[in-house]
């Protein structure tokens, strides 16, 4: 199997002071990091590399900090393409399956965090989902998605991927059904019964449990995280929240780009 370092090795924050629900799910609010309980690693299939260089988003989109640092991200993808680094996507699977009651503490926990990263980001949140009588904070669907999207059209991954957040965190409509995906779909110009033939299939499903079994290899345990990969070296640009400016900073140090902001 591949051995790849993670030179940086993404802080996992002040995780006594991090809030969590009883499950174990821990969002750090000074770190702007969501991270994933304690599980056992999985092998993942080694990666072959096609380029030499790349930056890598590891992030879910039901992560709410992700929906926080989304628009920096944005950015950064701009500017590397700019600069001839690839940008690219691994699914990161925050709660695979969901299982959180859906009852007053888990609810408080969700909207004091949502609130949270609204104020230090910015992004717009809507709190209808909390008038449901019962949600499943099933993470896999919208990730599976991700990987469907991927599939049909690369170009229109990161978009979908960010339309996904858009559609929960703000329209607060439920990742885990398959009609969430078809006005995004539209959006995009992506044929919905193809992106659901990919969704439903198996070897989707599969793809998207070996990109949650990379990630925990790689030594990831909280989203989002950005990586800077140059050769078999990995390097984190962020661990947690971070604004373009800082991820961009980092990575001029890391890989010698010059070219401004």
């Amino acid at each position: 199997m591949q051995r790849l370092i993670l030179i940086i090795l993404l802080g996992l924050g002040p995780i006594l002071n991090a809030q969590s629900n009883m499950n174990g799910f821990y969002c750090d609010p000074e770190t702007g990091l969501c991270v994933i309980p304690e599980v056992e690693d999985t092998a993942a299939p080694a990666e072959v590399w096609k380029e030499d260089e790349e930056i890598i988003y590891v992030g879910d989109p039901m992560c709410s900090w992700c929906w926080g640092i989304s628009p920096a991200l944005h950015q950064l993808e701009l500017q590397a393409a700019g600069a001839g680094i690839p940008f690219r996507i691994v699914v990161g699977g925050l709660r695979p399956g969901g299982g959180d009651p859906w009852n007053d503490q888990f609810q408080k926990f969700l909207k004091h965090h949502w609130e949270e990263v609204n104020q230090r980001s910015g992004q717009p949140f809507g709190f209808d989902l909390f008038e449901r009588d019962n949600f499943n904070y099933d993470t896999e669907p919208s990730c599976r998605a991700v990987v469907a999207a991927r599939l049909l059209d690369p170009t229109k991954e990161h978009r979908f991927f960010e339309l996904v957040q858009h559609h929960f965190y703000v329209r607060n409509e439920d990742p885990t059904q398959a009609a969430f995906y078809e006005p995004i779909c539209k959006t995009l110009g992506l044929d919905y019964q193809q992106f659901l033939e990919r969704f439903n299939a198996q070897d989707v499903r599969d793809l998207t449990q070996a990109e949650f079994a990379l990630n925990r290899q790689w030594g990831v345990r909280g989203y989002p995280t950005v990586i800077f990969r140059k050769g078999e070296k990995l390097y984190s640009l962020a661990g947690g929240y971070a604004t373009f400016e800082q991820m961009w900073a980092q990575l001029q140090n890391l890989s010698g780009v010059q070219s401004n902001p």
